[in-house]
């Protein structure tokens, strides 16, 4: 045999897809890294990402898709209809960025700035949104010249506000269902992926089951008397009940949660309270997170929280006001369609590459995708192998570093979904 023709077997036997397909795979990657590179250097944040979703939109019209814009704000989907029959399969990517000012020294790093809260602010893709549109604008391409062999359909879902819509605002896939892009196009399963830097280039880690977590957030204001600092009995604290509060919480963790069925979170992010040292304050303000995999666990801890805030203020003689923000359900890779699925992502990275990473405190939003339909969800590493991907600046860091070679085999994964689902 002639090279060509080995390489071409070689892709046959080892990728397990046509081989016209995973030449097009091939001489997609230059795309994919040029797309990314681009975005990441014009990041956009949450409900504002106005330039990403007009390349994306001008992309898939290229490629002769059904396209909507406008979704939920600034989402894109397009629709492929393959030549054969089939089911209807979504694949979603994330878009927005967020407030952090880019410390990575790269030629293509972001030098943008925004108003966030009141103050300017960096604006990075750290969480690597970027690489994802980047990977479906790819996956888009190469099952668009293949539409003759694509047995069914393929919807692209291009998400707005993944990490969250501005304070006021609604969005994310939230908001895109209920716009009823998935009433209008009935996928039958839904497959996402996400880049992560605590696992090296080359490396998929998924979890079958609850794999992350759902979030919530709260806002806690605890009501004190104000007096002088000589003169405590004078009013009453709100920072010795705020600190009686904290410590009593920890509790329900440690000894109300079963965690032989589910772990769980509750931590204190940011606390204030008065402003010199003999002036003890009228109010201390809170705020915090929790984080659980199990929605009954998940009542049982606000229902505790409020318990603990209310009867411990009441005893330092305080009053208090807890706000619980419900966020992000648990993210549940459905069990059966996640075996079904698991053959085709080794096919690509390789029995012995693709782990199970357990369940990760972290929450997204496409739980809400995965609660309408079976979901898979699953991690690409993208930390070189000579960083130690345990102590590698995470996901949100300012230090946030992707080793672009592993962005094609995102494309791979997508393409060898769609491929296999039956």
């Amino acid at each position: 045999m002639t090279k060509p023709v080995l390489f071409i077997v070689f892709l046959i036997i080892s990728f397990g897809i046509a081989a016209e397909i995973s030449q097009d795979i091939s001489h997609i990657e230059s795309k994919v890294i040029e797309w990314r590179r681009d975005f990441h250097q014009h990041p956009e944040l949450s409900n504002r990402e106005f330039r990403t979703a007009k390349i994306i939109a001008q992309h898939l019209k290229s490629l002769g898709m059904e396209v909507k814009t406008g979704v939920a704000h600034t989402g894109v989907t397009g629709f492929l209809k393959g030549d054969l029959p089939g089911p209807v399969i979504a694949l979603r990517a994330d878009m927005d960025a967020l407030p952090v000012t880019e410390q990575v020294d790269v030629p293509f790093a972001s030098k943008q700035t925004t108003t966030y809260r009141g103050e300017t602010v960096g604006v990075m893709h750290a969480c690597g949104h970027d690489t994802h549109v980047a990977m479906l604008m790819g996956t888009a391409e190469v099952l668009s010249k293949n539409k003759a062999t694509l047995k069914g359909s393929v919807l692209f879902i291009f998400q707005p506000a993944e990490e969250g819509a501005p304070e006021g605002e609604e969005g994310g896939a939230k908001m895109m269902l209920a716009e009823g892009i998935f009433k209008q196009y009935k996928p039958e399963v839904v497959f996402g992926a996400h880049i992560t830097s605590s696992a090296p280039s080359g490396v998929l880690g998924y979890h079958s089951g609850p794999a992350m977590a759902a979030v919530d957030t709260f806002n806690l204001t605890v009501h004190g008397k104000q007096t002088h600092g000589s003169r405590p009995w004078g009013g009453v604290d709100p920072i010795v009940a705020s600190a009686q509060i904290i410590n009593a919480v920890q509790t329900i963790v440690s000894r109300k949660v079963d965690v032989t069925k589910a772990a769980a979170v509750v931590s204190f992010g940011a606390i204030k309270g008065g402003i010199r040292s003999n002036i003890i304050p009228d109010k201390v303000e809170m705020v915090g997170t929790i984080r659980n995999f199990d929605m009954g666990i998940r009542d049982m801890i606000h229902e505790n929280l409020r318990q603990i805030v209310e009867n411990t203020a009441r005893a330092s003689g305080a009053t208090a006001e807890l706000v619980i923000h419900t966020g992000y359900p648990v993210t549940v890779n459905d069990p059966e369609l996640t075996a079904q699925m698991l053959p085709s992502l080794r096919k690509v990275f390789g029995d012995d590459r693709v782990i199970d990473m357990g369940m990760i405190t972290g929450a997204e939003d496409f739980s809400y995708y995965a609660q309408e339909v079976p979901g898979f969800f699953f991690f690409i590493g993208v930390t070189p192998h000579e960083i130690n991907a345990k102590t590698a600046p995470t996901n949100h860091s300012p230090l946030f570093y992707v080793e672009e070679s592993n962005l094609i085999n995102g494309v791979k994964a997508f393409v060898q979904l769609v491929n296999d689902y039956e």
